[in-house]
């Protein structure tokens, strides 16, 4: 198998979510699978903290969640930040979810997310049933809030 075609195949609809273990903003260590089979997962890579889309979309996914956890979701949060960072951006914006630290990108470059205009961090949100499965994607860099509207329509589907 060709080297490069392993680095460049992003994640589609339809797949299984690969696993990955992450630090979240508390130092505690976080992998998908301990998510899988008890709640459909949102996971949204976002470029940075504490910016002006990152923080749109964040607040937009703190305000509908009781409306996730309704529907049987939670929603994890994944930029290259510090758990540290991460701690700071929760508390300032009353984030009640999970942000986790991927500080080489591997995560984000096994998922595929590309990167915009080839310097900043995708915006990417996949929704992951219960089996583990991908069953939706937004690509959307300059849209934050519609990340948020689509997961949860889907979300509500899935339910």
């Amino acid at each position: 198998m060709n080297i490069l075609r392993l680095f460049k195949k992003s994640v589609k609809v339809g797949d299984k979510a690969p696993d990955f273990t992450l630090v979240d903003q508390s130092g505690n260590a976080v992998r998908l699978k301990d998510h899988i089979g008890k709640e459909i997962v949102v996971l949204y890579f976002y470029p940075k903290d504490d910016t002006y889309g990152c923080i749109a979309e964040s607040s937009a996914f703190r305000d509908q969640y009781d409306l996730f956890k309704q529907a049987g979701a939670d929603i994890i949060g994944i930029s290259s930040d510090s758990p540290e960072s991460h701690l700071q951006f929760a508390a300032t914006y009353k984030l009640p979810f999970i942000l986790l630290s991927d500080p080489r990108n591997k995560v984000r470059t096994r998922y595929g997310v590309p990167a915009t205009m080839g310097l900043i961090p995708g915006r990417v949100t996949y929704v992951i049933d219960k089996s583990g499965i991908v069953r939706f994607i937004l690509n959307s860099q300059f849209n934050p809030i519609s990340h948020v509207e689509g997961s949860l329509k889907t979300v509500r589907e899935l339910r």
